[in-house]
This record gives structure tokens, C-alpha cells and sequence, in this order.
């Protein structure tokens, strides 16, 4: 209870942060100070081993939602069935990536990263499709600042709040892995959600 706590409160220091920042260096990231925050302090608190493929699943993730709106703007109609495409081709290919990596990227970290830029920029691409080219960059470099502060804000307080926690090896083959002390329990959400854990 008190980790949470401490953790909301760290986040929402980073929050003011970032709005704080963007007064004082003239940017734009006063309306996704939040979205970043909560979508990078997930990003840094879901557990994942490597710890490295969920930030490479939320760039993939980003990365391929951007192209979904560069396909929007260049050959699909402004319509319900124009983004319907879109949504399909990008969720699909976020699927995808995550079953090629054999779970080293997670696909829940991949729809984290969709959902920052869709969150911080479809409004934007709404009212002026034909701006893609000159707003997306803008929109896309400022929600992945406050998406990096909130990771780093889980990611800091995680090793000050936790210095002793047990390590935990890497994982054999398609087995949970094992704690120090030999115990196959794992509480890995990803295991929870594939059902891996017994």
C-alpha cells in the first residue's frame, strides 16, 4: 500500500514536471503531461524479463501506430471504414512483432505504445489530416518525453524502493522462472495473462 502511494505521489511530481517544462522551454506538453506519465509509469511497472523488450515493444508499438496514421493520411478515405482499416493493420501487426520475438517484446507493452501516440495525436490528425507530415513529428517527440519521464520516475523509485528484492534468473525454455531461493512462484503479469504461472 505504501509502494503504491509513494509511487503515485513520485508520478505525480514528474506529472507537474512535465507540464512545468513545458511553460518554461516552450513546448507543447501541457495535454499529454498525463497521458505520458500514466502510460510511461505502466511501461516502468510491469514486470518483464528481458527488461528491455518492453521498451522496445512500446517503441514498435508507437512506431507502427505512426505508420498507421501515414497510411491513413496517403491512401485511406477520411471514414469509419478508413480507420477501421487502419486500427486492424496496425493491431495486427503489433501481434505480429510480439509472436516473432517469442515474448521478448510483449504485445501489452506494444498496445502501450500505440496508445500514446493515438492518445496524444488523433485529435490533432482529426482536425487537419493533411498536416501529417509537419504536426505528427511535433506530437510524436512530446508525448515520448513524458512517456520517458514517467518510466523513469517508476524505474528510479523502483531501486530505491525495493534494494533488496530477491533476483530473479532468467528464464528456461517456456518455464516460469526461478527466484534465488529455488521457488518457481512467479508473479510476472505476463505469465498471469499467457497462463504460464501455475
Amino acid at each position: 500500500m505504501v509502494k503504491s502511494l509513494v509511487t503515485g505521489l513520485c508520478l505525480a511530481v514528474f506529472a507537474a514536471v512535465i507540464i512545468g517544462l513545458s511553460n518554461l522551454l516552450g513546448l507543447d506538453l501541457e495535454h499529454v503531461a498525463l497521458l505520458g506519465a500514466a502510460l510511461g509509469g505502466a511501461l516502468g511497472l510491469v514486470p518483464h524479463r528481458p527488461s528491455w523488450g518492453k521498451v522496445v515493444g512500446f517503441l514498435a508499438g508507437f512506431l507502427l501506430a505512426w505508420l498507421g496514421f501515414a497510411l491513413r493520411a496517403a491512401l485511406l478515405p477520411d471514414s469509419s471504414g478508413g480507420r477501421a482499416v487502419a486500427a486492424f493493420v496496425v493491431v495486427a501487426l503489433i501481434a505480429v512483432v510480439a509472436a516473432l520475438s517469442r515474448g521478448r517484446l510483449p504485445l501489452w507493452s506494444g498496445l502501450v505504445g500505440a496508445a500514446s501516440i493515438v492518445g496524444a495525436y488523433e485529435s490533432l490528425y482529426t482536425n487537419a489530416p493533411s498536416q501529417f507530415l509537419t504536426e505528427s513529428p511535433a506530437a510524436a517527440t512530446t508525448v515520448l518525453l513524458a512517456v520517458g519521464l514517467g518510466f523513469l520516475a517508476t524505474n528510479l523509485l523502483a531501486a530505491q524502493t525495493n534494494p533488496s528484492a530477491e533476483p530473479v534468473t532468467a528464464r528456461v525454455e517456456g518455464r516460469p522462472a526461478k527466484r534465488a531461493n529455488g521457488s518457481d512462484r512467479n508473479t510476472n503479469l505476463d505469465d498471469l495473462v499467457t497462463g504460464a504461472a501455475k
